[in-house]
């Protein structure tokens, strides 16, 4: 683990995603008697194929993310109401409104959602904001894997795992091989779909958080975004040295 990684999980633990296709099974075909009229085979029914990468109902919540460096969308999963409804009822508060980016980590993830971000001096450290509000308590999925842009929700180092009622991460990560994720079926007892697979070793993501940080929702459009952010110069605690700002809303 190198020192970033510990860096991180001391000072504020972030940071579940997983994608299969669906499978139509095969109908065999029957023969009808020689005196009778052959009927057309009902057609199999197909399952729909998500639309999302997770294999979970992608949900209808969307919210816009508009950022100094440009706009997200995000959709938010059914799969995890409590995650989800906190999370409506911060937007329309305006909670997040004027908030920044605290801490970006190219190759990783861009964090944000601290409240003692409103408004902070440069250069101070930000990331312990909002641990006087009522955690969340963990919403684990073996479905929701941390593929790049998935949302998933930070915390302390709380025995429950319950996350920060405020806090969140956007990942972007690097791509995983078939061996990394061996390794962590292994040690974590994840056992992770062809679909999950393809869909690490394509997009990339932050497999090494899957079902320890609650994954609970991804970025339908703005992963460009999130590259820009994750890039951004920034200091020693990864706060950007020109801030990111935030600005939420609910999209109909």
């Amino acid at each position: 683990m190198n020192m970033k990684r510990i860096f991180f999980c001391c000072i504020l633990s972030i940071f579940i995603a997983a994608g299969a296709m669906a499978q139509v099974k095969k109908v065999p075909a029957t023969t009808a008697p020689a005196t009778t009229v052959k009927k057309a085979a009902p057609a199999a029914k197909t399952a729909p194929k998500p639309a999302t990468a997770q294999e979970v109902n992608p949900g209808k919540t969307k919210v816009k993310i508009t950022t100094d460096l440009g706009v997200v969308v995000v959709r938010l999963y059914d799969a995890t109401p409590k995650h989800r409804d906190n999370f409506i009822k911060l937007v329309k508060q305006g909670f997040y409104d004027s908030l920044l980016f605290h801490r970006v980590i190219q190759g990783f993830m861009i964090q944000g959602g601290d409240p003692m971000s409103k408004n902070a001096q440069p250069g101070v450290m930000l990331g312990m904001g909002g641990g006087d509000m009522e955690r969340i308590p963990a919403e684990f999925n073996s479905k929701l894997c941390h593929i790049k842009g998935a949302l998933a929700a930070a915390r302390d180092g709380n025995p429950e795992k319950a996350s920060s009622a405020c806090q969140f991460y956007i990942v972007q990560g690097n791509i995983v091989s078939d061996p990394e994720l061996d390794a962590l079926q292994q040690q974590k007892g994840i056992k992770y779909t062809p679909a999950q697979r393809a869909a690490y070793k394509t997009k990339g993501g932050t497999p090494f958080l899957d079902m320890d940080y609650t994954v609970y929702g991804e970025v339908v459009s703005g992963l460009d975004v999130i590259d820009k952010i994750a890039a951004a110069p920034g200091d020693a605690s990864n706060r950007p040295n020109k801030d990111v700002h935030m600005k939420m809303e609910l999209l109909p």
